[in-house]
Parts: structure tokens; C-alpha cells; sequence
């Protein structure tokens, strides 16, 4: 079996809902189900998150970033930090955390090796969306970072059966490319329940038409995309410009340009991908 037959197997699966999550995932998962419902007491969501250690320091990273801590006033302690990124945001972390804990099952250097490629790909996605969303298209700034922490799932999901499958990667990632990985990433975004409007976004971000300027959730996750400084290893789309290098992207919005907007917001931007990135 080599690479593509390999792929083809896991999509099928894939495709028939058969998906397999890592046991050490179980709390998140379990945290990302509490987290949605609207009833959950602020103590209680607290007491959830620092059930599980990584994602407790990833929170309060967060809530001290300079998108949700603008006073600049560091604080450490779990509730104050749930209440100041909210519900919707720490069920992101937990999910961005669940992403890591796909890739971090690779046993084989090259699989971990990809997988920390790619979650960098995925914090620097995540962060610029957030800030493209609220300073460029004006969509909601935490459905696009959510939107960015999801964009790579099919590929998380690869590296995490690499044991069961160690042919996925050959030489590299090329083979990937292509229908499959597609079949993957919306098996898993289902099984993730993700809302309808993220899920439409990644059909947008699949088919690669970014438009200019952006308006969608799709087109921003896109430019978030092109502008990361770190390409995902994975990118179904990384030759859309001819080359593997964030293309150079120029355009006037209102009484700004995007790189007056990305030059002011960059301190955000880099307090947020490190935040993700623990």
C-alpha cells in the first residue's frame, strides 16, 4: 500500500463517519460539549478548563494577549480568564488544543515534525483572521479565528493515524493533495458538530478563489492564509500563486491599505500566535 492507497482507505472511512479520535483527547472533547451549553456557570467553566493543564495555561495566555487585554494589567487566575475570553473563545482553544493532541499522537520524527509545522501554519492563520476579520471583511473576529484553528483538520486527522498508516508520508506531503484529504477534513468538521457558516467558509477555502476585495468568512480565511509567514506542509493550495511564499497582497480599504492595517494591528497579531502557539 503506498501513500495514495493509504489516503484513499482513510477517506473511505472517513466518508462512512468511521473516525477515531485519540483517548487523550477525551477531556477536550468533553470540554468543547460543556462549553456549548449557554447555561454553564463561568465557576464551572473555570473548573472544566483547568481539568486539563494545556489548555488552562493556553486560556489564560489568551485573556493576557493584547486582543483581550488591552490594559495591558496580566492576571493569572482561571476565572477571571474564562470570563474575559468568553465561552465561544475557550471552546476555540479547546478545540485548537484537540488539533494538537491529533498531530502530537505521530510517533515517526517526520510525522511530528509535520505536525509542529502545521500548528504554527495554524496559529499564525488563526491570529491574522481574528484581526482581518474585525479590521478588514467587519465579520465576527472569533468565528474567523475559530475558523482558522479548524482550516488544517484534515491534515491533523492524517498525522494522527500515520501509526496505523506510516506510507501516508513518503518522501512528503504531495500526495495529500487532492479530493481526499477533502473527504477528511468535512468528516471530521461534522463530527466536530463546527457550525454551518465555518463549515461553508472551508468549502470556500477548499475551492481557493479568494476575492478581491474580501468580504466572506471564506475570504478571510484565505488572506489569513496567504499572509501566514509559516505555510502549512499540507496546503492544498500552496502553488495557487505560483510559489510557496505568502504572495504579496496590496489593497486600499476605506482610508487604509492592508499593510497600514496589518503594520498597526501586528503587535495583536504576534501576541495572539504566541498565545496559541504554548
Amino acid at each position: 500500500m503506498d501513500n495514495r492507497d493509504a489516503l484513499a482507505k482513510i477517506a473511505a472511512e472517513a466518508g462512512r463517519g468511521e473516525l477515531a479520535f485519540p483517548t487523550h483527547a477525551e477531556v477536550s472533547m468533553r470540554v468543547r460539549r460543556a462549553l456549548e451549553d449557554p447555561e454553564l456557570h463561568v465557576d464551572a467553566a473555570a473548573r472544566l478548563i483547568q481539568a486539563e493543564p494545556v489548555l488552562a495555561a493556553r486560556v489564560v495566555a489568551v485573556a493576557n494577549s493584547a486582543t483581550f487585554n488591552d490594559a495591558g494589567r496580566p492576571f493569572a487566575d482561571m476565572r477571571t480568564a474564562a470570563a474575559r475570553v468568553g465561552f465561544r473563545t475557550a471552546h476555540s482553544l479547546a478545540t485548537a488544543l484537540l488539533m494538537q493532541q491529533l498531530g502530537g499522537k505521530a510517533v515517526a520524527p517526520a510525522h511530528r515534525s509535520l505536525s509542529v509545522r502545521l500548528w504554527e501554519h495554524t496559529a499564525h492563520v488563526a491570529a491574522l483572521a481574528q484581526v482581518l476579520a474585525r479590521r478588514v471583511t467587519r465579520l465576527d473576529p472569533e468565528t474567523a479565528m475559530f475558523a482558522g484553528i479548524v482550516h488544517e483538520v484534515g491534515g491533523f486527522y492524517l498525522l494522527s493515524r500515520g501509526t496505523e498508516y506510516p506510507e501516508l508520508i513518503e518522501a512528503n506531503a504531495q500526495g495529500w493533495q487532492g479530493e481526499g484529504e477533502v473527504i477528511v477534513g468535512r468528516a471530521v468538521l461534522r463530527a466536530l458538530s463546527v457550525p454551518e457558516q465555518v463549515s461553508e467558509a472551508m468549502e470556500h477555502y477548499w475551492q481557493g478563489f479568494l476575492a478581491m476585495p474580501p468580504r466572506t468568512l471564506g475570504d478571510t480565511l484565505l488572506l489569513a492564509d496567504d499572509l501566514a509567514p509559516v505555510q502549512s506542509p499540507f496546503q492544498l493550495l500552496k502553488d495557487r500563486n505560483g510559489e510557496d511564499v505568502p504572495c504579496e497582497i496590496e489593497m486600499v480599504l476605506g482610508t487604509e491599505t492592508l499593510t497600514e492595517i496589518l503594520q498597526e494591528s501586528a503587535g495583536e497579531v504576534k501576541s495572539l500566535t504566541e498565545a496559541l502557539r504554548l
